[in-house]
């Protein structure tokens, strides 16, 4: 991920952003495109190496960009409180603009989305409200409602912010670190976000699904994937043993492995 990043002008709501984002091997114009969307206090840079060791594996080219409020895209003003339907509007709006900005037609090329944490909750949304605008998902230790372990690793995660130096280690990442991490953490502790739930969503997904869980996340229980599973059949499960939140961290060859099976069988079937 050594590339400069470039950056592409998108409006939805009432605002316009400028959005972060790198191919990953951009001179495969003729291969099938990965969309890469980040956790909760990720950016471009923050995936390191992965997406192109993904893209190189199989032959594929990447996109990742970072959301609003993190990496260098647009911050989030100190101001600005999200509310629990941010992640719903990243899907419907935000997501979809960045596609069409970079030159994706999501129609016609039919992009694979991956996603990890939040960012894999977006890349469910996505799927069930444009079924007809990606071939396949991967979903990464994906959030589809609001667990108790979750809410209390969040807490723990402010603390830290408060008390350590987590915000210096977060600036390797993000032009504003209190942008990111706020903007993230104050929606997630908010009363109003307990009742978050996109399991209602799920059904409407057509895609073939890979669903990847760590059996030690600490921000979620196998019963998120085994939500998926159940409102979406078509769903393979991945669940990852001596894994945490960050399966591409914990546990990159088994993942790989994994999202190669998976992807060489929809190709198969294209």
């Amino acid at each position: 991920m050594s590339a400069p990043s470039s950056f592409v002008d998108i409006r939805h709501g009432e605002r316009d952003y400028r959005i972060e984002y790198r191919w990953v091997h951009g001179e495969r114009a003729n291969a099938p495109v990965i969309v890469f969307l980040h956790e909760g206090l990720g950016s471009v840079s923050m995936w390191k190496d992965w997406p192109s060791e993904v893209c190189s594996a199989l032959g594929m080219r990447g996109l990742v960009f970072s959301r609003y409020g993190y990496g260098k895209s647009t911050p989030r003003p100190d101001a600005e409180r999200w509310t629990p339907e941010f992640l719903f509007e990243q899907a419907r709006d935000a997501l979809p603009a960045v596609l069409r900005g970079v030159g994706i037609d999501a129609k016609r090329d039919r992009p694979v989305i991956l996603g990890h944490s939040d960012g894999a909750s977006i890349a469910l949304i996505y799927a069930a409200l444009y079924p007809d605008s990606l071939s396949s998902l991967i979903v990464l230790a994906p959030h589809v409602t609001v667990e108790d372990v979750a809410i209390q690793s969040i807490a723990a995660a402010r603390e830290a912010y408060l008390n350590t130096d987590l915000p210096r280690r977060l600036a390797r990442y993000h032009a504003s670190p209190d942008s990111a991490f706020w903007g993230w953490n104050d929606v997630w502790l908010s009363p109003a976000f307990r009742a978050w739930s996109i399991e209602s969503l799920l059904p409407r997904i057509t895609c073939p699904v890979l669903a990847v869980q760590g059996v030690d996340d600490e921000y979620g229980t196998l019963d998120q994937v085994r939500i998926i599973r159940r409102r979406t059949p078509q769903t393979l499960l991945a669940i990852l043993d001596d894994c945490r939140h960050s399966p591409h961290k914990d546990q990159p060859v088994e993942l790989a492995k994994q999202l190669k099976g998976f992807l060489q069988a929809q190709l198969q079937h294209t």
